[in-house]
């Protein structure tokens, strides 16, 4: 009762709060595949997006109205195995629905070797930023410069959507300051640093087969200086989910931290009432 009192005073009245706001949330499954470790490996991803209230102050989910702001979350776990052990692990983002500037990110990675957990705490001009590593001189506290205009590779899953209108009319190339996501820093082992990225919308490309459907679909272009490059192939109808995406080298050679995931399934769900053994079987709709 009273999240839904939060979200009825939070939630703006337009096209994306009847959606976004109906009480349940987007579940979608994808084919995942990375490089790790120099072989590729077949694993599954899920993305779960739904609205919750958020502690403007504390940056964690609130029933306190008077300081609480509409928030997206978006869940996302890649999971793979490589030889006898496997990665799991999950990026956690939250977003304003106004404008979906972000409210913070998380990650963590278990694996055998151990555990890793980032966070990234956005406020006026900087982030904060905590990582806690098994590996030696690895983990730190401190804060990273907040440029204009920056754009997290995490945030790229909700910017791309336009779930608020397109992010780029076709044709039009967006330079931005770029901060590559905690998946790829963790699997390179590289520090938080921004970089300079380009994003470019390709005018709709036809068709494509996913999921057993056939979608039209825009495609978006982001060229990481000339290291890597990813593309995101978007539903053109709402809600726009991501059909498919993928980051590879320019040069095509297989890099660490290369992956891709192709939707197997979606659905809208409370899913986290389905936690019985008999609810075992709706992993099917995802493609599971």
């Amino acid at each position: 009762m009273i999240l839904s009192l939060l979200l009825a005073v939070l939630a703006p009245l337009d096209e994306f709060s009847d959606h976004w706001h109906d009480g349940k949330a987007e579940v979608s499954g994808y084919r995942f595949a990375v490089q790790r470790y120099g072989e590729p490996r077949v694993g599954r991803a899920i993305t779960i997006y739904v609205t919750e209230p958020v502690s403007e102050s504390a940056r964690v989910k609130s029933d306190d109205a008077n300081d609480a702001v509409d928030a997206l979350k978006l869940n996302f776990m890649r999971d793979f195995p490589t030889g006898i052990y496997d990665y799991d692990t999950m990026t956690s983002l939250f977003v304003r629905t106004k404008d979906f500037s972000p409210l913070k990110t998380t990650y963590s990675s278990a694996e055998w070797c151990g555990h890793v957990f980032e966070q990234l705490v956005p406020r006026e001009d900087v982030i904060e930023h905590t990582l806690h590593s098994y590996f030696e001189n690895e983990s730190t506290a401190g804060k990273l410069a907040r440029p204009e205009g920056g754009v997290e590779e995490e945030r790229l899953f909700v910017l791309l959507r336009g779930l608020r209108g397109a992010y780029l009319v076709p044709g039009v190339v967006r330079e931005v300051p770029f901060l590559p996501g905690a998946f790829h820093r963790r699997l390179t082992h590289a520090p938080a640093q921004w970089r300079t990225a380009s994003i470019q919308r390709v005018d709709v490309v036809g068709v494509t087969d996913v999921a057993g459907q056939r979608f039209e679909a825009i495609e978006y272009v982001v060229r990481v200086g000339d290291e890597r490059t990813g593309r995101f192939f978007v539903e053109l109808d709402a809600p726009h989910r991501i059909l498919r995406w993928s980051w590879t080298r320019p040069d095509g050679k297989p890099y660490e931290g290369a992956h891709s995931g192709e939707l197997t399934g979606t659905e809208r769900m409370r899913y986290w009432k389905l936690n019985r053994g008999a609810d075992a079987p709706a992993l099917r709709r995802l493609g599971f």
